[in-house]
């Protein structure tokens, strides 16, 4: 018997007939819903590959390429030298060998890696709180300004991020199933190789183990794993796997003033009150927020403080899981802050790993705010996300015309067999050479100062990549008929004051904040 078909209430008599917007509309959100962690990592990708090789590789970056080239075995030796651990350069190293050295390629590895820390993060939250907790996190997360400029760069601090979160986790999931060991032991790789990476991987390390005591001796059920043998066996193995970095370590802490005197440190500015909230501010806009009228400078970060307060103190699970959020961006903030004020090292890029906290608590806070004041959660969730889309544009306003690429290049095209390349400044030198396609040595001028003191790099910081002959004392020494391009900054055209009295001009080029200029050098006897 043949069962005639009953047509719903609302459906199209006409099988064929194209459903209307609101109805796709509807499949769109419902597709989203059910499938909600693809736009998120979309979203996420989409920022941090946007423009991707607009700007020019800068000093930084160009000591990750020059410490990359050399075999793994020199690499340790000379990042013993660095102000950084060698893991990242080692997994640079790799990198290259597999894609090549395009700047897509080598930006690449910190853009994946941002995005596979936007997974953790996720995925952290998901663990600590609800899926909806999760949802909000991700998409705050996604945009975190800092963490996007900081993907786009071929530094470690995207790497170190992703390590952390990953250890974090790790944690989590320990502390929950304790008799699992397995998870100790991603934990102490997952540090051990933080610390491979980046000197402040300890600051994470204290907050767990903070964490750690603030759950043990809390009211109601406490957790014993502090106590527990295995977690001290544990970090007692990633001090023994550090030990072969240890005496590097050492070393460099006992050449601060070598360090100093090359410029690697010493230049961070002196740090204010206003430093603090300048940061967040940082963190969340890419801009430090000084010009804000005064009102506005403090509102961000003590709303920011709210919510963090609102989801530690609305927290009625077991593990207290927004104290380790609140600790793991709180703890580390706060006393990098309080140390720059004898030694400044409140920078940025040295934080941002700890930056990937604060979308996560602020996604606990929305969530529990989402249970009582719904109107007011998504008043608050959406503010976040329009200051953090005034932070990506931020990062993404970069005129690509306007780079230090565009004044290699021009030296690339008009170069002729012969020509000397002299650079002012290390960071200048180390951009360069990346771009450099004239198989002309590139120079590197270090005038004496006034009273005859050298200037001249020594072996520690970025003077171990350098090697002796790109050193130029004297622009005298050039002697002969020939050109020499003289690059440097398009503001201090001064810094190679006084020329030799032969050299002529013969063109000029300039974009990025650098200036190229070609002399014609002839001898007193033409």
């Amino acid at each position: 018997m043949a069962l005639n078909r009953v047509t719903p209430v609302g459906d199209t008599q006409d099988p064929h007939a194209t459903p209307g917007p609101w109805f796709a509309g509807l499949r769109l959100l419902r597709w989203v819903r059910e499938h909600w962690l693809l736009p998120i990592l979309l979203l996420a990708a989409a920022v941090r590959f946007y423009d991707l090789t607009a700007a020019a590789i800068w000093g930084d970056e160009g000591s990750s390429l020059l410490l990359a080239r050399y075999s793994l075995g020199e690499i340790w030796r000379h990042a013993a030298y660095d102000v950084h651990p060698p893991l990242y350069f080692m997994l640079l190293h790799g990198w290259i060998g597999l894609f090549g050295d395009g700047i897509f390629a080598l930006r690449s590895f910190s853009a994946l890696a941002g995005i596979a820390a936007v997974v953790l993060g996720i995925w952290l939250v998901d663990r600590l709180a609800t899926r909806r907790a999760a949802i909000f996190a991700g998409l705050l997360l996604a945009l975190l300004p800092t963490a996007v400029r900081y993907s786009q760069e071929v530094r470690m601090y995207a790497l170190l991020g992703l390590l952390l979160m990953a250890a974090t986790l790790a944690l989590v999931y320990w502390i929950r199933r304790p008799q699992r060991h397995a998870y100790l032991l991603f934990y102490l790789l997952l540090m051990t190789a933080a610390f491979y990476t980046h000197y402040f991987a300890v600051l994470a390390a204290l907050c767990h183990w903070i964490y750690l005591a603030l759950i043990r001796v809390q009211r109601g059920y406490r957790f014993r794993h502090i106590q527990r043998p295995v977690w001290w066996l544990a970090n007692l193995a990633i001090v023994v796997l550090y030990l072969p970095w240890l005496p590097h370590l050492l070393d460099l802490t006992q050449h601060m003033e070598q360090l100093k005197v090359g410029g690697d440190v010493g230049w961070e500015p002196p740090v204010s009150l206003g430093s603090l909230p300048s940061m967040i501010w940082s963190w969340l806009i890419q801009d430090d927020g000084e010009n804000l009228p005064l009102p506005v400078f403090g509102a961000l970060p003590l709303a920011l403080l709210t919510l963090a307060a609102v989801a530690v103190i609305r927290d009625r699970s077991v593990s207290r899981g927004s104290v380790l959020l609140a600790l793991y961006t709180g703890v580390p903030l706060l006393l990098v802050f309080a140390v720059s004020f004898i030694t400044p090292v409140f920078i940025e890029r040295y934080l941002t790993a700890y930056a990937l906290g604060l979308p996560l608590l602020a996604a606990l806070a929305i969530d529990r705010l989402y249970s009582r004041v719904r109107v007011l959660a998504l008043a608050v969730l959406v503010s976040l996300v329009a200051v953090e889309l005034v932070g990506v544009n931020n990062n993404a306003t970069v005129d690509s015309n306007d780079q230090l690429d565009r004044v290699v290049n021009y030296v690339n095209q008009h170069f002729q067999p012969g020509d000397r390349i002299v650079t002012s400044d290390m960071l200048w030198y180390l951009s360069y050479v990346y771009y450099d396609r004239t198989g002309a040595l590139v120079r590197l001028y270090t005038p004496p100062t006034a009273d005859g003191r050298p200037t001249r790099p020594n072996e520690y910081g970025f003077g171990t990549l350098v090697t002796p002959d790109v050193y130029l004392d004297s622009l005298a020494e050039l002697n002969g008929n020939g050109r020499v391009w003289l690059v440097g900054s398009f503001d201090d055209p001064a810094e190679f004051l006084p020329l030799p009295p032969a050299w002529t001009v013969g063109a000029e080029v300039h974009a990025g904040g650098v200036q190229a200029r070609l002399f014609v050098a002839r001898s007193p006897a033409n």
